[in-house]
């Protein structure tokens, strides 16, 4: 119902984000994960990863553990309209080199984060 509504919402320009989450209990194939979702990853009652697709474009599909036990690890919590926030900041690693925030469903850039355009 949250994801309904938070669409909704919008649609009629009330709210606005950039991701909702999608509950699995499988980790997803990059070619399922749509660019608007955050799959929050739970077996049972264990969080276990948050997938995305980079918002710089780059089309890699980011993962984060969400296994408290391990290093990196994240935290996902969501409101009740399904918009994630994750902490820490992700920052990615590879060429694309994004650095971010997810605040109730919003990319929100690091200073320097957003990839260079071509």
């Amino acid at each position: 119902m949250g994801r309904f509504l938070a669409k909704f919402l919008s649609w009629a320009k009330v709210i606005n984000f950039d991701l909702l989450i999608r509950r699995s209990e499988t980790f997803p194939l990059n070619k399922n994960v749509r660019s608007d979702d955050l799959v929050y990853v739970v077996d049972g009652n264990i969080e276990k990863w948050a997938c995305l697709k980079c918002p710089g474009n780059c089309g890699k599909m980011i993962s984060l553990s969400l296994n408290q036990t391990r290093r990196p690890k994240w935290n996902v919590t969501h409101d009740y309209l399904n918009r994630p926030t994750v902490k820490p900041s992700i920052h990615q690693k590879n060429d694309c080199g994004c650095h971010f925030w997810i605040i109730k469903g919003k990319i929100e850039w690091c200073q320097g984060g957003r990839p260079k355009k071509d």
